[in-house]
C-alpha cells in the first residue's frame, strides 16, 4: 500500500557529476534530478555548479520549496 503523502511529494532522486551546459565553462557541474513520487512525467533535471555537497543541499532546498508551495496552494 502506498502512502499518499509521500507519493505526492517532490524529492531529490539523483545528484551526479556532469558536463557543463552548452556555452558554459568549468568542470564542477552537477546534474540533479527531482521527481514527484514515482510519477515518470514529473521529473525535473537541472544543472548547477559547485561541490557535490552544495549542489545536493540546493536540490533538496528546491524540492522543499516546491512541496511548500503545493501545501500552501500554489504561487501568489
Amino acid at each position: 500500500m502506498s502512502d499518499k503523502a509521500t507519493d505526492s511529494k517532490y524529492k531529490v532522486i539523483k545528484v551526479e557529476k556532469t558536463t557543463p551546459p552548452t556555452g558554459m565553462l568549468g568542470d564542477n557541474w552537477y546534474l540533479y534530478v527531482i521527481q514527484k513520487g514515482n510519477l515518470p512525467n514529473s521529473i525535473m533535471e537541472c544543472k548547477k555548479t559547485g561541490t557535490l555537497k552544495a549542489v545536493t543541499a540546493h536540490a533538496k532546498d528546491v524540492a522543499n520549496t516546491i512541496n511548500l508551495r503545493n501545501v500552501k496552494g500554489g504561487r501568489k
